[in-house]
């Protein structure tokens, strides 16, 4: 898999050129990818969204997407990762699951125990990576047309986390989310640096 480092970028630049990337790898033309990237301030929906669950305050703009999961958010001290892969050249197999296996290898390198959560039936989705306490640190929402993989997942290193009390995040109104740089301060040493953290996850999820 082709890694791709990227800095800051708008989050409708980074959905048009994740467009493009898809035709691309649905031709043949690209390897699978894994795109890491920071977005500013962004509250990101699903169609299946409850108005409700969206914030009040429209100081951060609003942007209806087509991937699945419901609100969240993406701004400065967090880590995007978007996942461009030709499911039929990998083969069968759950997705989601593999990218959060990947990420909690990723996060035990740096230090950080983390779990995955199976969804109880008819309840909402708890796909992502949860400390053992049950909080939250990474979301994962995916799409995917003609076997062909996009979007995918935010890792909280040090973002502003009171966005977070706004709204209501992946349709989890009683779930906490939590940082990496809060985690670390609760063990009393630093959070690991961005870079840091894209090597581990690229590492991981054979990316390079």
């Amino acid at each position: 898999m082709e890694r791709i480092d990227l800095g800051e970028v708008p989050y409708l630049d980074a959905v048009t050129e994740m467009g493009t990337w898809v035709r691309q790898r649905q031709d043949g033309l690209i390897e699978d990818r894994l795109v890491m990237l920071t977005h500013p301030p962004v509250i990101t929906y699903g169609a299946r969204t409850p108005p409700a669950e969206l914030p009040a305050d429209m100081s951060i703009p609003l942007v209806p997407v087509d991937r699945g999961g419901q609100a969240t958010y993406h701004g400065p001290g967090q880590l995007i990762g978007y996942l461009v892969i030709d499911l039929h050249q990998r083969g069968p197999g759950d997705i989601v699951r593999w990218l959060e296996d990947g990420l909690i290898a990723a996060l035990d390198t740096l230090g950080f125990k983390t779990i995955r959560r199976d969804t109880p039936p008819r309840s909402q989705s708890l796909v992502g990576v949860w400390t053992p306490d049950h909080r939250k640190l990474v979301s994962i929402g995916m799409r995917i047309r003609r076997g062909v993989t996009s979007h995918g997942f935010a890792v909280n290193i040090a973002p502003d986390m009171s966005v977070f009390t706004s709204f209501v995040a992946c349709g989890l109104p009683d779930v906490p989310m939590t940082s990496l740089a809060l985690l670390a301060g609760e063990d009393g040493r630093p959070a690991p640096a961005e870079q840091q953290v894209r090597a581990a996850i690229a590492a991981a999820l054979g990316a390079d």
